[in-house]
């Protein structure tokens, strides 16, 4: 009995190996993997922005309206349950792009607004932040393309006979991935750098 439990069990990996079973489950996780990292990375630049708004308003505190932006950018972004889950809901993912986004898009005002302030462009804890930001702006790049990278890899593998058949019976669906209207953006992240710049007449505090 045993033995033919053994024979049976063997014809059973070697059935999932042959349909593309294991495959799929090392694409999984794969993804999962890369959309760690990706968290870690958006994280990482979360936890920079109360540091670098503070800053910020020490040399500009009247410009309200875009620090308020940022603040308020940042709470969406952590408001929203970023679960594995989220790789399964495509509404829940495009709403945690679109957070992020938002995020992206009020820290570029922020920078931009902050040229106008030599004061502030030469304080050494703005300066550090800038480093930060940066850096951490490229690490978000390298770790949304190995996602996307990732996620195409695994769509791919369960939408291809055999394996598409497999994928249905063990529950493996399509994965949402990021979108952005110029890729290039998501390979080329725009730097953060004002020393190069002249620096603009000084407005009033």
């Amino acid at each position: 009995m045993r033995r033919t439990i053994a024979i049976l069990a063997a014809m059973l990996v070697l059935s999932l190996s042959g349909c593309g079973y294991n495959t799929m489950q090392a694409k999984d996780e794969q993804v999962k993997s890369g959309w760690a990292e990706v968290l870690n990375q958006y994280q990482r630049r979360a936890d920079l922005v109360p540091n670098l708004v503070n800053t910020v308003k020490g040399y500009a505190s009247h410009e309200r309206q875009v620090l308020t932006q940022v603040t308020e950018a940042r709470a969406r972004v952590g408001s929203i349950q970023a679960t594995p889950e989220l790789l399964n809901d495509p509404q829940a993912f495009a709403r945690f792009q679109a957070a992020q986004g938002e995020l992206t898009n009020a820290l570029s005002r922020l920078l931009v607004v902050s040229e106008n302030y030599p004061q502030l462009k030469a304080d050494a804890s703005f300066r550090d932040l800038q480093a930060q930001l940066e850096g951490t702006e490229n690490r978000i790049a390298v770790a949304r393309n190995r996602y996307i990278q990732a996620v195409q890899d695994y769509n791919v593998t369960i939408r291809t006979f055999p394996n598409n058949l497999t994928a249905k019976v063990f529950g493996y669906e399509v994965k949402p991935s990021f979108t952005v209207e110029n890729e290039r953006a998501v390979a080329t992240p725009p730097r953060v750098d004002f020393g190069t710049s002249p620096a603009p007449p000084a407005q009033p505090r």
